[in-house]
């Protein structure tokens, strides 16, 4: 469980590392798919625990893992050493792949091996559900992306304290005890009878040889697709949920607590439930076609308005079904081992731990080239969002008035003159008469000026701004605004280059307000906008289709699944498993008896 909180905790802030440490998501998906294959060949190497023992790599591995977790990955200031580091999580996850399950095997009779196995796979769920509980409690609405690192450091010093539980609880049978078939603990005195005169040595000569049949190989493939959707949720279900249904970084990681909580509860339930029943391959195939089922249901809400609970519930319906059906197939992979050799049980774990993360290095490689959406979303999606929300009017009225923004842009000297002479061009429209009149007897009105009683001075200009009434109220208003009058005399000459453009400058002083606004706008949010918006908009309506394409995938990979379930060992009714499990007793005691021993 340990090991798999450090190795998955990244998923819990996968989007605040992709604008901390500059990555595309495409570089994380390929740093992903390496990790992985670094644990396939971890994983193979781990077959040696047939020989050395499984306790040492185990503690090891975690005082490793916690070390790099806590204190080196947090440090990380780019994507590369970021990177680099992580592939050393990943080699030694690989390891304790093998070296765990085969530990649990040791420990466990067949007749128990379901229920065994139900506890070690919840390790990796419940790893994962640690992951996003830890996440959807420290992680706030609205994270700052350097936030990832306190993710990294909790996760860490969790993983110190497990490494010293294990370095002083953990135990392991001599080889002597681990290399013996035990259906039932009433095997045990034989176990330890044949164990004084076992021959290891022979039993351990050319593993994968004897391990590299095909009901070994295409059971451990099998179970591999079929996996493909847990590794998904893994890795990118965060980024799943964010950009496919809108969810907050919180909200998507209390998903993931719906989808591990549950799949936990299965994994157990259903391993006592296939001990007690004594057979695997009836499960199997109920979980995998119920998987098969939810899969369809669960991609038919991909592009709605789907409430967090729907979706909810529909994850843990989905979850409970691969638990139905993984619990039974750890136990019957490794009866199917054992019918092979009970002494290479870590071998045959091995060869499957190394087709597992070859098959995921694959599929991560494989993502990218079929959701190629999620590049745009995840490594723009965000500010053009965050830009959209804080200047959406600013942008609306700039792509309602391209007209107006064009000719702002292209004739600066022009709105600098209107700007300039703003007050003398209302002027201007608001005393036009009074203009028009001295214009045409400039005369009469300069003598005013420096004469402003003089009777025939006054006749002349009441005559010229339209006689009588009119013209003594027009000759009133010229005396009362003569300074700003004379202002607009004065602007003439710049007034009349702005003719040409009078309907534009008419819009323009319209629409003051909004273009002031518009002027506060940071100048890099519209070439931002420019270069990216219209690739997030492109890629926000395709991404549904996208990982709808990624999901019909691993709905194949369960039909080959259920189609390689008859390869396996184990009986299909519970009544003949009964029969196998009585006549198994039988040759015990005979054998007990042969060697004089009781049980």
């Amino acid at each position: 469980m340990t090991l798999y909180y450090e190795l998955y905790v990244a998923g819990s802030v996968s989007p605040l590392i992709l604008a901390k440490l500059h990555m595309s998501f495409s570089f994380l998906v390929v740093t992903l798919a390496v990790g992985n294959l670094i644990g396939a060949f971890g994983s193979l190497l781990a077959g040696v625990t047939d020989r050395l023992g499984r306790t040492n790599l185990v503690v090891a591995g975690l005082l490793v893992t916690g070390v790099i977790t806590a204190f080196i990955l947090p440090t990380a200031t780019s994507k590369w050493p970021f990177t680099i580091e992580s592939f050393f999580v990943g080699l030694v996850e690989g390891i304790c792949l093998v070296a765990t399950p085969a530990l649990i095997r040791d420990f466990s009779p067949q007749a128990g091996r379901a229920t065994a196995m139900g506890f070690w796979t919840s390790g990796p769920v419940l790893g994962s559900l640690i992951v996003a509980v830890v996440a959807s409690h420290t992680i706030g609405a609205s994270p700052s992306p350097a936030f990832w690192v306190h993710e990294y450091k909790i996760c860490g010093i969790a993983g110190l304290v497990v490494f010293l539980v294990a370095l002083f609880g953990m135990k392991e049978l001599s080889p002597g005890l681990r290399d013996q078939l035990m259906v039932s603990m009433r095997d045990r005195a034989l176990v330890e009878a044949r164990a004084k005169g076992l021959d290891i040595e022979d039993a351990l000569r050319s593993p994968f040889k004897q391990l590299l049949k095909l009901d070994v190989v295409a059971s451990a493939l099998a179970i591999s697709v079929f996996l493909l959707i847990y590794y998904t949720a893994v890795g990118f279900s965060l980024i799943y949920f964010t950009t496919v249904f809108g969810f907050s970084v919180k909200d998507g990681n209390g998903l993931g607590n719906w989808n591990w909580g549950f799949n936990v509860i299965a994994l157990i339930i259903v391993g006592l439930v296939s001990d007690r029943l004594r057979v695997r391959k009836p499960l199997m195939i109920v979980g995998g076609v119920a998987s098969a089922i939810m899969m369809v249901v669960y991609l038919e809400q991909a592009g709605h308005h789907t409430s967090y609970y729907h979706l909810a519930i529909l994850l843990a319906a989905l979850s409970i079904s691969l638990g139905v059906a993984y619990t039974p197939w750890m136990a019957s992979f490794t009866e199917t081992v054992e019918a092979r050799n009970p002494a290479l049980t870590a071998t045959g774990l091995a060869i499957w731990g190394w087709i597992l993360r070859v098959t995921v290095f694959v599929a991560y490689m494989v993502l990218p080239h079929v959701v190629t959406t999620v590049n745009p979303l995840v490594n723009y999606g965000t500010t053009v969002q965050t830009y959209a929300a804080e200047y959406g009017p600013q942008i609306a009225f700039a792509q309602s008035h391209a007209d107006l923004i064009t000719f702002v842009q292209t004739h600066p000297q022009v709105v600098a003159t209107a700007q300039k002479y703003a007050t003398q061009a209302a002027d201007a429209q608001k005393f036009a008469p009074e203009l028009a009149a001295i214009q045409k007897d400039p005369a009469t009105f300069i003598g005013l000026q420096s004469n402003p009683t003089d009777p025939t001075l006054q006749a002349k200009a009441v005559q010229d701004l339209g006689g009588g009434a009119t013209g003594v109220a027009a000759l009133q208003t010229v005396a009362a605004n003569q300074a700003a009058i004379q202002a607009v005399v004065a602007a003439a000459p710049q007034l009349q280059t702005l003719a040409p453009y009078s309907a534009q400058l008419t819009q323009l002083a319209a629409n003051a307000t909004q273009l002031q606004a518009l002027q506060k706008v940071p100048a890099n949010v519209f070439p931002y906008l420019q270069a990216h918006a219209a690739a997030v908009q492109k890629a926000a309506k395709e991404t549904s289709g996208q990982w709808k394409d990624w999901y019909w995938i691993c709905f194949g990979c369960i039909l080959f699944f259920l189609a390689v379930v008859p390869l396996m060992k184990g009986r299909w009714s519970p009544a003949k498993a009964k029969a196998d499990e009585e006549a198994h007793e039988a040759l015990v005691q005979a054998e007990l008896a042969k060697l004089g021993t009781t049980a």
